[in-house]
């Protein structure tokens, strides 16, 4: 009788054999090299992918950089025209605004020539002014302004008035003196034109500051100021208006002083128009509050040689 075996026996497993070799994709085998030269070879065709890539894209970039340039010309081409006609515009309407400004406010000026306007005059005209001191024909103090009209290295020519000086324009007459800052100076009455209230005195320094002579008569209604060579700075100035201009001379209404016959009548350039005078009468009578202004011209008959009959140069030796 056969043996019996028993039931739960577990059949012994079969000896393992060698374990098998891990499974590797197919698809890694044919793409990722397997040796150190080919890494290099992957590494390389890496690089030149990224060079052209980047050839590309610089290649890209100058193409739409020179579109935006010819766009950019197109426009300036198209419109740089008009920008240059519309500020040419510009600039031309605003000359013209300035120029209508100016020509608005010229009547406002003549109105209200104070302050800086008056200082500035006096500090232009004062280094040619002096003030003039002698006697008259009875002894008493005689006083007026001269103002220098030509200078060379030897000696300057002042033009003062007559009526200052007309006691020493006789033999024997007294002594005239300038004054000019804190120099005082004795001087010659070379000539004179009593008519006109006019003296030509030389001062024996050279090389001094002179004024000059407007090359045209003021207008009615302009502001013109009468200055005078005695003042804390050195000048006095008042201001009025022009009343009338003829041949006879210019009439205005700037207030006058003994210490003023003989200065400079002024116009806001420091251009002198007429010669102060307090005793030129040319229409027979005197006058008050309203004086008459030498013409400039008139220095020219017989006080000063006046080439094309322009206030200028050397007087003419002579007399009353």
């Amino acid at each position: 009788m056969a043996p019996v075996e028993p039931a739960d026996r577990v059949a012994e497993p079969e000896p393992a054999g060698p374990p098998p070799a891990a499974a590797v994709p197919r698809w890694r085998g044919r793409i990722l090299p397997r040796s150190i030269l080919g890494i290099c070879a992957l590494i390389l065709a890496f690089s030149l992918g990224a060079s052209l890539s980047g050839v590309v894209l610089y290649s890209y970039y100058e193409y739409r950089l020179g579109k935006t340039n010819d766009t950019v010309n197109r426009f300036e081409n198209q419109f740089g025209g008009a920008v240059k006609d519309a500020q040419t515009a510009i600039k031309t309407q605003q000359d013209q605004a300035k120029a209508q400004i100016q020509a608005e406010l010229a009547p406002i000026k003549q109105l209200a020539a104070v302050g800086d306007t008056l200082q500035s005059l006096m500090t232009k005209s004062s280094p040619a002014l002096y003030f003039v001191h002698t006697l008259d024909e009875n002894g008493q103090p005689s006083v007026g302004t001269a103002f220098a009209v030509a200078s060379d290295s030897h000696q300057t020519l002042l033009l003062t008035s007559y009526a200052t000086v007309k006691a020493a324009t006789r033999q024997p007459g007294p002594d005239v003196f300038v004054r000019h800052g804190a120099n005082e100076t004795k001087v010659q009455v070379y000539t004179w034109q009593e008519q006109r209230d006019l003296a030509l005195i030389i001062l024996p320094v050279g090389n001094q500051p002179k004024l000059n002579f407007a090359t045209q008569d003021p207008t009615i209604g302009e502001r013109v100021f009468a200055l005078s060579g005695l003042g804390a700075q050195g000048a006095a100035i008042t201001q009025g208006f022009v009343a009338d201009i003829s041949s006879a001379g210019i009439q205005h209404d700037a207030p006058l002083g003994p210490a003023f016959q003989g200065g400079p009548l002024v116009d806001t350039d420091g251009l002198v128009v007429a010669i102060d005078s307090m005793t030129y009468a040319p229409l027979g009578f005197a006058t008050s509050g309203v004086w008459f202004g030498v013409p400039n011209k008139a220095a020219c008959e017989k006080v000063l040689s006046c080439p094309n009959s322009t206030p200028a140069g050397a007087g003419n030796q002579g007399g009353g």
